[in-house]
């Protein structure tokens, strides 16, 4: 087991438990159908100690606690918006510390007679990485560089902290984004693995269908992800139409330009009712311009493909700006116009730390976390 997946806690070494599937964990606990006991007080009753775990036998509950860590991450701050979504700072078991977000996507609906009709939807955004190696001139992640990657419990744990917090029923489904902090395909392994745990019946039950993995556009690992055949949905950060542009905004082109993406895409097995997401960030007189929507249009061809706009949000000290509604209207009704599906999406948390990393950065200056 790697330095990423292990925790310490009171100077003796612990093993998160969040970092095994329900596999692994009946092969280190005898008898092997106490993992799934272990799993249901974990995912399903948010249980905050062992010792909570009453069909369990006293010795095991006692040498578990001994063994393994059920509290990876701790919450340090919370930022909630007008708009119902909630920023979350978490600090690791080593002080550094990473972002999620719980979006609020649709309010919960009643019946006439007043009873439930449907649940609020949610959308979770989740960190991959402390910091990211990518670069991205517009993002505040990078401007901290990279220091980690976080262990597949780590970032199972940022969705299990948000349930508790929330008081989110364990049967309550949502919707996972790896779009936090880091580039989740830099880490692929402990994401993978982080799939898998979430989609576990006996866990969190948050099926690969209702994952969405984004990339900056590592052409060779959306190649390996494809072949690894996890069921999730593939979501490309493209933000820029031509190499050149591309390579200021995001230095990571010059390895993987845009070419590369298109042709790894081409071969990502998509499921039938769905589609690859495009993420183009659009920056004020930057990528706004109606050349560079029929350069998309083009680039997209023959692909099962929709276009995600995104408002940029502005942070202190970067050199962009957010672009006007117009321009994002005039865009969209081009790409529209073209056949190409295209949505504008809401921008949330404009009254808090919105922007990726903001918050992180906030409460370093302040002296928590590293």
């Amino acid at each position: 087991m790697t330095n990423d997946q292990r925790s310490t806690t009171n100077d003796s070494e612990k093993r998160i438990i969040h970092d095994y599937t329900k596999e692994e964990l009946g092969r280190e606990i005898q008898p092997a159908f106490r993992a799934k006991q272990i799993y249901n007080w974990i995912y399903h009753k948010h249980a905050d100690s062992f010792e909570e775990m009453a069909n369990l036998p006293k010795t095991m509950r006692q040498e578990l606690a001994k063994k393994y860590e059920l509290h990876p991450l701790e919450m340090v701050s919370k930022q909630e918006s007008r708009d119902g979504s909630i920023k979350y700072l978490f600090r690791l078991h080593d002080g550094h510390t990473v972002e999620a977000v719980l979006l609020l996507m649709k309010e919960a609906q009643y019946h006439e007679d007043g009873t439930l009709k449907h649940h609020r939807r949610y959308t979770v955004c989740i960190s991959s990485q402390v910091g990211c190696k990518v670069g991205c001139a517009f993002c505040l992640t990078a401007k901290g560089g990279f220091i980690r990657n976080l262990s597949a419990g780590e970032i199972v744990d940022q969705v299990l902290e948000i349930y508790k917090d929330q008081n989110i029923p364990s049967n309550h489904r949502v919707n996972l984004v790896y779009m936090g902090m880091g580039e989740p395909l830099d880490n692929l392994d402990n994401v993978a693995k982080a799939v898998k745990i979430f989609a576990d019946m006996d866990g969190m039950s948050i099926s690969p269908n209702r994952q969405t993995i984004s990339t900056s556009g590592l052409s060779s690992k959306i190649e390996k992800l494809g072949r690894m055949d996890l069921g999730v949905n593939l979501a490309i950060s493209l933000h820029a139409v031509d190499d050149e542009l591309r390579e200021k905004l995001m230095p990571i082109n010059k390895a993987y330009n845009i070419a590369s993406i298109i042709e790894a895409v081409r071969n990502f097995p998509v499921n039938q009712r769905k589609k690859v997401l495009f993420e183009y960030l659009v920056i004020k007189h930057v990528n706004d311009d109606i050349a560079s929507a029929k350069k998309l249009v083009k680039l997209l061809n023959g692909l099962k493909a929709k276009v995600n706009l995104i408002y940029f949000n502005p942070y202190p000290g970067t050199e962009f700006e957010r672009p006007e509604p117009e321009d994002m209207k005039r865009f969209q009704e081009y790409l529209l116009s073209k056949g190409v599906l295209c949505t504008i999406r809401e921008s949330k948390g404009l009254d808090i730390s919105a922007a990726c990393g903001q918050l992180r950065e906030q409460k370093l200056s302040e002296g928590v976390g590293r």
